[in-house]
């Protein structure tokens, strides 16, 4: 079916990334997945390119664009060439909407050129050791110094992708006391400079996928951090966090479509390519009905998601619809990447072919964000259930 979700100005951006990732990802993508991580100037080549702050506004030096179609674009041209960005996704994608919504003047002010340029880059810390989807379990805490001058903040976070090159980390603390007959209060963000003293990046964590994204475990020691780096208002950190979730999960639900897109036509040219029994393995009527379930699975996954990326740039996207996209996306990418391994036979398990790479990558796409077990409680509730 037809895509008529982007338009001649999204096509001219595709071929400037699509040109970008041949002459400048491509060749070094084994270094990076070596190094774990892509060099630091790569997110200031990603700055002077547009890519990153394409959403911010003009006067901080952003493109001024207010669709994440953009977004969607360098998924899909990422997920293609078998290549990876790193934490750019986390840094545009996640951070880019609590700046935007709860930043004062004087923190967009201070944040945002940097933001857009990659002279600094961001993550977001949210889980803990023992804190995954209950966020209102956290238990790192922010106290705030007796002449209130600034905050003292000290725990643990994991799992925190960019955490290893990031610059300033939005790091979520308990500011009030655990409160068990609410346990969502007493939650804010503070924005953490990562060359304060007491801040530490600790292990940096080995993964199956994602092997040029660094994901790392970090520490805080009495980390001070000023109150004017408190990202909107104290005690408010839970509903700043549930008020991005649809973006986050739209951001992933695209990104799986792209991982799922891409894995199909690499079984494609592959099964074209290589002969079983004298003859070229997309010969077989087995074959040709596993690319023709994927190919239909896929158009499905990519109608949900240009339906929610429409919905998004209107406004109109529901928590409960972007849990909807996520689940199903994320679960077909699963499928299709998996039965296109399948169709590659022992080069399928081959880090050499793109298809092995995007099968460990995708996995975690059921995890992140909210769990599809957590998806299916959302969409339950919002059935009444």
């Amino acid at each position: 079916m037809q895509r008529t979700v982007f338009d001649e100005d999204h096509e001219a951006f595709r071929k400037t990334v699509r040109d970008f990732i041949a002459k400048e990802v491509a060749p070094v993508q084994h270094e990076w997945e070596a190094d774990g991580h892509p060099p630091r100037d790569f997110y200031r080549r990603l700055g002077e390119l547009g890519i990153l702050g394409i959403q911010a506004p003009e006067e901080y030096g952003g493109g001024g664009e207010s669709s994440i179609k953009f977004n969607a674009v360098v998924a899909e041209e990422v997920a293609a060439a078998g290549a990876s960005f790193g934490s750019y996704s986390v840094h545009t994608n996640l951070i880019l909407p609590y700046l935007m919504e709860y930043g004062t003047d004087e923190q967009k002010q201070r944040w945002l050129p940097g933001f857009c340029s990659g002279d600094l880059m961001f993550a977001i810390a949210m889980t803990e050791p023992g804190t995954g989807s209950d966020l209102a379990n956290i238990s790192t805490t922010a106290k705030l110094s007796e002449d209130g001058s600034h905050y003292v903040v000290n725990g643990a976070k994991t799992f925190i992708t960019g955490g290893v090159l990031a610059d300033r980390i939005l790091t979520v603390c308990r500011t009030a006391p655990f409160d068990p007959e609410n346990r969502r209060a007493g939650l804010s963000i503070l924005v953490v400079d990562t060359t304060t003293e007491g801040f530490a990046v600790g292990r940096k964590i080995e993964k199956i996928g994602l092997k040029t994204s660094d994901t790392a475990e970090l520490s805080f020691t009495d980390v001070q951090v000023p109150v004017q780096d408190l990202l909107g208002e104290e005690g408010k950190g839970f509903s700043y966090l549930t008020h991005n979730l649809a973006q986050e999960r739209l951001t992933i639900a695209f990104g799986a479509s792209a991982t799922a897109a891409a894995a199909l036509q690499h079984a494609l040219a592959y099964t074209k390519d290589r002969k079983v029994f004298g003859k070229p393995v997309a010969a077989f009527q087995n074959t040709k009905f596993v690319l023709a379930e994927c190919s239909t699975e896929l158009q499905a996954v990519q109608l949900m998601v240009d339906n929610a990326l429409e919905l998004h740039d209107r406004g109109e996207l529901t928590v409960p619809d972007a849990a909807r996209a996520k689940l199903f996306s994320t679960e077909a990418a699963g499928r299709i990447i998996d039965k296109c391994l399948q169709l590659h036979g022992g080069y399928g398990y081959v880090l050499e072919y793109p298809i092995a790479r995007l099968y460990a990558d995708t996995r975690v796409s059921r995890i992140y964000g909210g769990t599809s077990e957590v998806m299916k409680t959302i969409i339950a509730k919002d059935l009444g259930l």
